[in-house]
């Protein structure tokens, strides 16, 4: 008798706990079997365990969709590229009155292919680009202080200011020239400039300008907004770029890190890739292997991995802001001569001699002057 008293006391409560569960999503069900030990003699171990795994996914995801960071951390997991060469560009003369900081088209790195010249530089009123020719390679302008202004021999005139860029393609023959504006207070116009070689098979194109204003560039944001990138040109952290900025393929970001933020930000496979330090220090590399890095550097990373790592360290006192750039290499050989850049000599001989002679590409040289290149102080 009793023990038909405690078989039936155990299927009364087994019962009225189905009439509660019932009100209870499965989900719910095995979280409660796997938090209570009651439920548990009625659910197999191995369901148990499998929805364990399951809320703890779930408690993964809906973290990253209200946390950046937790993007971050997952994008951690890419292998990291490790640094070949990291060094200081020295601030030399150029043009005419112009101070750059050369860092790629040295001896130090010379045709990083695709990318045959980064300069870094500072221009005086009265200081400048005056007319000059490209041939066989594409250069990007990106204006961080002051204003530029370009005119060239085909009626192309513009006007650059803090933060717009300028892609110009060369191509097949161009003569312009790229003068500072006269600032108020006197202060110099700031900005990189990139050279781009070009495919043999498009150097020559004809030429072409795509200018890309600072309102046109998408930012991206990481790690719970201590991290934000300028996507001038590929992808970052799910934002796209402007497409059709240039032929060859470029990525172009300019990254600002504060202080305690960090990013990891993947490469496309098989490019070249290196940063250049604007600001502020920059630790490159995966925690416990990181190099610090300080502003004017150009630093090189090797083709193997996935992303760039980089952080700023909790106690800096200011933000790093670095430019992080890659692109395609080019399997050409690559002969260049001042302004223009072929794949033989044979080529670069034809250039002389076609801008020389205005012809094939230089014809609109013949007896041209650019108007703001009269603004030259001599």
């Amino acid at each position: 008798m009793r023990t038909i008293s405690l078989v039936t006391v155990a299927v009364s409560v087994f019962v009225g706990l189905c009439s509660i569960l019932a009100f209870f999503k499965r989900t719910e069900i095995l979280e409660l079997a796997a938090k209570g030990p009651i439920l548990a003699h009625f659910i197999p171990a191995d369901t148990i365990a499998n929805v364990n795994t399951q809320h703890h996914k779930s408690t993964e995801g809906n973290t990253s969709q209200t946390s950046t960071m937790a993007a971050v951390n997952t994008t951690t997991k890419l292998l990291p590229r490790l640094i070949r060469q990291s060094f200081l560009a020295i601030e030399q003369s150029e043009g005419a009155g112009a101070r750059v900081r050369r860092s790629i088209g040295t001896p130090k790195l010379r045709n990083f292919s695709p990318f045959l010249m980064l300069d870094h530089f500072s221009v005086s009123p009265g200081a400048g680009f005056p007319d000059h020719p490209h041939r066989g390679q594409e250069t990007i302008t990106y204006l961080l202080q002051g204003g530029m202004e370009h005119e060239d021999f085909a009626g192309n005139r513009g006007r650059l200011g803090p933060g717009d860029l300028q892609f110009m393609t060369a191509g097949r023959g161009i003569v312009h020239a790229e003068m500072p504006l006269q600032n108020e207070d006197g202060s110099p116009n700031v900005g990189l400039q990139l050279w781009v070689d070009l495919p043999k098979h498009l150097k020559a194109c004809e030429p072409r300008y795509r200018d890309l204003r600072a309102d046109e560039v998408p930012v991206a944001e990481a790690d719970g907004g201590r991290v934000k990138v300028k996507v001038i040109s590929g992808q970052s952290h799910g934002v796209d770029s402007v497409k059709d900025l240039a032929y060859t393929p470029v990525w172009l970001l300019d990254v600002e890190v504060a202080p305690g933020g960090r990013i990891v930000q993947p490469i496309p496979e098989g490019w070249n890739a290196f940063a250049y330090t604007l600001d502020g220090e920059v630790l490159f590399g995966e925690a416990g292997s990181q190099r610090a890095v300080g502003p004017f550097h150009n630093v090189v990373f090797e083709t193997e991995g996935q992303a760039v790592h980089a952080a700023v360290d909790e106690g800096a006192e200011k933000s790093a802001r670095f430019v992080l750039i890659a692109g395609t290499p080019l399997d050409q050989k690559v002969v260049q001569y001042g302004p223009f850049v072929l794949t033989s000599q044979e080529e670069v001989y034809q250039a002389f001699m076609d801008y020389q002679t205005h012809s094939n590409g230089f014809e609109r040289a013949n007896g041209w002057e650019s108007e703001i290149g009269k603004t030259m102080v001599h």
